[in-house]
């Protein structure tokens, strides 16, 4: 494969799940600015621009609904669910000869979705149904990206955009509750923040899971355990770091090129931290480290991705 086709269609699907993932903290975070108790509007709002990468263009000005309406339709500011959606719609439009038409097709529906004068007139009434339909879009792309895109490469270069875009998020967002919500952990049984426990498993698509596996006792440890540190849950860092590896081994089994030592290493190491570690000695040591860190491999994994599959050299094409 092309290493410009790879390169588009991996940033196409983080493109398209950094949508998701804005586009589901943001109604969270719209949602839970009606109950005023405990937690100010402001703090709230820059827990979620921390989650986001901290752009300087989302600082709070003291209104929500144009914070909102920025971070959705400011096609011009990186962070915004828009700019996102026009990403994505850009690199699979340089691929179209490598995706299904049906995943053309709902892409290219939902940019048209978000920029139409439809969208800002129903955000004036509900912001929660604008987010709704940007989400259902996205799904739905999903979907059909499931069901029509057969398995080679180009659907193993989308499986690491996804993941790696998914556990570099949730990582983010665990950092970013963690002195709030953490480091109290002997204190579970008197938990008073139990709202904001319950916005975080929403923001991840994770209450009904978490509840299946632990009920409906909600503690930090648990939670933490739950997005951090559970194989089976989709959005959890351990299950995004497992499709990492296996679509680094599914790229070289489809024709691709190997793998060098130094990336197989790279995730083999974050994925035996997160295999082999416990809750409880997480919480007795530096939690705020152990997060880091996950951010910190994750970039390092995306560096050497790009190095051996989209920015290689001629010379090391030809030996590998």
């Amino acid at each position: 494969m092309l290493s410009r086709v790879a390169d588009s269609l991996y940033w196409m699907s983080r493109y398209i799940e950094r949508a998701e993932n804005t586009s589901r903290m943001l109604d969270v975070t719209m949602s839970m600015m009606i109950d005023t108790g405990g937690v100010s509007s402001e703090m709230r709002w820059q827990r979620l621009v921390h989650s986001l990468g901290r752009p300087v263009e989302l600082d709070w000005n003291g209104d929500a609904g144009l914070m909102a309406h920025r971070l959705i339709f400011e096609s011009f500011n990186r962070a915004s669910i828009t700019s996102c959606i026009d990403a994505a719609r850009e690199n699979a439009r340089q691929v179209r000869e490598e995706i299904s038409s049906e995943q053309w097709q709902r892409l290219n529906r939902l940019f048209h979705q978000v920029h139409a004068p439809e969208a800002q007139q129903q955000f004036e009434s509900n912001i929660s149904d604008v987010l709704s339909m940007i989400l259902d879009g996205i799904h739905l792309f999903d979907g059909v990206s499931d069901g029509t895109m057969i398995r080679r490469q180009g659907c193993q270069f989308m499986r690491l955009g996804r993941y790696l875009e998914r556990a570099y998020a949730t990582a983010t967002m665990l950092e970013v509750h963690q002195k709030e919500l953490f480091e109290s952990y002997e204190d579970d049984s008197l938990i008073s923040n139990h709202p904001e426990l319950v916005g975080l498993l929403r923001s991840c698509t994770s209450f009904e899971a978490y509840c299946h596996v632990y009920t409906a006792e909600i503690t930090p440890g648990r939670v933490l355990e739950f997005l951090l540190l559970n194989s089976e849950f989709p959005h959890s860092i351990h299950y995004c770091v497992d499709g990492i590896r296996s679509a680094i081994e599914a790229v070289q089994l489809t024709g691709g090129r190997h793998a060098p030592e130094q990336l197989t290493a790279g995730i083999g190491r974050l994925h035996a931290m997160l295999g082999y570690s416990t809750i409880e000695e997480i919480l007795r040591g530096d939690t705020l480290n152990f997060l880091n860190s996950i951010r910190k491999q994750c970039l390092q994994i995306h560096e050497l991705i790009y190095r051996n599959y989209v920015q290689y050299s001629i010379q090391s094409a030809l030996a590998g």
